[in-house]
């Protein structure tokens, strides 16, 4: 017996307001049911003397500290821009917003 149906993927399809025909339905659920099998057997290989990992290697975060240096003015800023408006680049209206 599949681990999951035909009838459970046309529900998630539905949750997810995905419009499937029957032959994507049939397909999916085949498809589901080799993936699940896939974390099937790498659940059988886990066992409870490994600990969950995200990365088979220890993983630190490296930041340099925050140091407040100076910068461009908004002037500076602006002064190669081809326009501006309010101290802010002026671009092209791409969404016909206001």
């Amino acid at each position: 017996m599949a681990a999951i149906s035909r009838d459970d993927v046309a529900h998630l399809a539905k949750l997810a307001r995905i419009e499937m025909n029957d032959s994507e339905l049939d397909h999916l659920a085949k498809e589901m049911d080799v993936i699940l099998g896939a974390v099937a057997r790498v659940q059988e290989v886990a066992s409870a003397d490994v600990p969950p990992t995200s990365h088979p290697i220890p993983v630190n975060n490296v930041v340099r500290e925050d140091v407040v240096r100076p910068s461009l003015t908004p002037q500076e800023a602006l002064s190669g821009a081809p326009a501006q408006s309010e101290d802010r680049f002026k671009v092209p209206q791409i969404l016909g917003e206001e």
